[in-house]
């Protein structure tokens, strides 16, 4: 049966003219170079090689197979060098909730890329609730989210946080008044959809109270809410980072909400069981130093 082995070492022949010499580049016997290239004639049913006096040359049979291997041992030859470096080109998947992929994500991805340049990465953004059941099929290496640390089979690494603000229009009726839980609930809230992190702590933190929140409006784009409340047209509760400008610029308010504090923490999550690779573990790192990098 023809091998990989019986490839190379007709190419040797083919190159040293001589069986000898062959024998001497491939570190083995004379013996085994003859048996090796009398299998292969056996095989193609025709010499491959002319036995000249001092020199051997290949038969044009001989050539034509040359022809046929040389590419197939280029191949080999490629195969063997990524062979040992596959786990540094192995693609990285990474699931991200919106808010870390807008404020966190390209930062340490942009970090993450001087370490490792050669790995092909994929993010998908989705809600933090979806981003736990797709790391959870299997189809994500690691999760980025926010709010409560997800249960099951996962290692949760906490690397940064920020707070949600209460923010209104200055002209919004309530806007310079300190609100109860019991008069918050009762106003015009805009909020974001079940499932978000952002609606889940304020619905943990409300129902914790003995309160429910029932939203005027309702979107997954926290772009839209930011402008209803600059609108005037009710509350929202939003992550610090998305509402400083309006706030800076004097479009919106902060209000004070009684016994009312809001924030998220942010995690990577990876399942407990799955192995660590080098690109894996750099990525972790690189995600644990967002903090003291200025990236949190």
């Amino acid at each position: 049966m023809m091998s990989l082995r019986h490839f190379e070492i007709l190419r040797a022949v083919a190159e040293t003219g001589n069986f000898t010499r062959a024998a001497e580049k491939l570190y083995i016997t004379q013996s085994a170079v003859s048996h090796a290239i009398r299998e292969l004639e056996e095989k193609a049913g025709t010499a491959l090689f002319d036995r000249l006096s001092k020199s051997v040359q290949l038969t044009k049979s001989g050539r034509l197979l040359l022809e046929e291997i040389i590419p197939i041992l280029a191949s080999c030859e490629a195969l063997d060098t990524r062979f040992r470096c596959l786990e540094k080109l192995a693609p990285l998947h990474i699931v991200s909730s919106i808010t870390i992929a807008a404020f966190w994500l390209p930062k340490i991805l942009k970090a993450f890329e001087q370490d490792l340049p050669d790995i092909p990465i994929h993010v998908d953004v989705v809600s933090a609730a979806n981003a736990i059941d797709i790391l959870r099929d299997g189809k994500a290496d690691i999760a980025l989210v926010e709010g409560a640390a997800p249960q099951g089979p996962y290692l949760c690494t906490p690397f940064a946080s920020y707070p949600l603000y209460i923010v209104c229009a200055p002209d919004y009726p309530i806007a310079h008044k300190e609100l109860t839980l019991q008069q918050f609930c009762s106003e015009k809230l805009l909020l974001r959809e079940k499932g978000s992190a952002i609606r889940d702590t304020l619905d943990s933190a409300l129902y914790l109270s003995g309160y429910t929140a029932q939203p005027t409006w309702t979107s997954v784009n926290s772009l839209a809410l930011i402008e209803a409340a600059k609108a005037g047209l009710g509350i929202a509760i939003l992550p610090d980072v998305l509402v400083n400008e309006p706030l800076s610029q004097g479009k919106l308010i902060s209000l004070s909400i009684q016994d009312l504090l809001l924030e998220n923490e942010l995690f990577a999550v990876h399942h407990r069981d799955k192995y660590m690779t080098t690109p894996l573990k750099t990525f972790l790192w690189h995600i644990t130093q967002a903090v003291s990098l200025g990236f949190g």
